[in-house]
């Protein structure tokens, strides 16, 4: 694989009670963290994996009935949006050339108005999804149609139209992937089960690290370690509980089978917790 210098963004967090998320979990309100991967790639430039979330996420919950996905999962901006962040790199949103979308749910695509020069790659699965039924069944499924910018079928690549690679063995029993660039550098990787057309990322760091990226396959590294899932209330509310549970089974035999991948949930508070101290006392 193609080596990227990786880095990670949190962009806000919200709060939900534990037992949502994990088996047995605690039901006090708990953070999840928006994370937010920053590759930068050799030709193509400063990429984004998801957007975490924006204040056009507040904007666009400021009315009823989207105001109800504020209630339920009340979120906070702090630290700046990820647009705001990329100062620390010395690069500005425009400089972004390409946002890699996991999944289309609010708190991933919040600030895609911020970078309206960049390519956008998805699945073609999760924007027919999203774009489907009416107002209410899109805010069920956890979509913000405000969210997703007018020109977006102008700036878009599909991840099911990309070439299939095989992953390297570190990454059984997941087997394939859609190469993003051609290069092996960025892995798109199908995770089924949370929602329609959700995918993870996969690449490997200049230190030869590698990571994957998993969105919302689980909301903690915990539940991989422990294959321990959600309720099925949960699971059966946002996507499809069977093909969730045996994504989570897979993470949790990769993780046993090669514990030197660096597995990244995006609100997992573990590595949000990794990242800081690392930002704080790099090596």
């Amino acid at each position: 694989m193609r080596r990227c210098e990786t880095h990670f963004l949190q962009a806000g967090f919200c709060r939900h009670p534990e037992a949502l998320t994990l088996a047995g979990g605690r039901l006090g309100s708990t953070v999840y963290p928006a994370l937010v991967g920053l590759f930068l790639h050799p030709d193509e430039g400063p990429v984004l994996f998801d957007t975490g979330y924006d204040p056009a996420f507040f904007q666009a919950t400021r009315s009823f009935p989207q105001r109800l996905y504020r209630w339920l999962t009340p979120p906070t901006l702090t630290g700046g949006s990820a647009a705001e962040q990329l100062a620390r790199f010395g690069l500005a949103p425009v400089d972004v050339r390409w946002i890699v979308l996991s999944h289309f749910h609010g708190d991933h695509i919040a600030g895609l108005h911020a970078f309206p020069g960049a390519r956008i790659a998805c699945a073609r699965q999760g924007l027919d999804a999203a774009r489907r039924g009416g107002a209410w069944p899109a805010l069920l499924g956890g979509v913000l149609r405000e969210l997703i910018p007018a020109d977006i079928d102008e700036r878009l690549v599909f991840f099911e139209g990309r070439p299939r690679v095989s992953l390297p063995g570190d990454f059984r029993p997941f087997e394939d992937a859609a190469d993003l660039f051609g290069d092996r550098s960025l892995l798109a990787v199908e995770l089924p089960g949370h929602c329609p057309g959700h995918w993870g990322l996969v690449s490997r760091g200049e230190d030869d690290r590698s990571h994957f990226l998993t969105a919302d396959a689980s909301w903690s590294s915990r539940a991989i370690r422990e294959n321990r899932p959600p309720p099925a209330i949960t699971t059966a509310f946002l996507g499809r509980t069977r093909p969730y549970r045996e994504t989570l089974g897979r993470l949790h035999r990769m993780v046993c089978d090669s514990p030197d991948v660096l597995i990244t949930p995006s609100h997992c508070a573990e590595r949000a917790a990794q990242i800081r101290a690392r930002h704080d006392h790099p090596a």
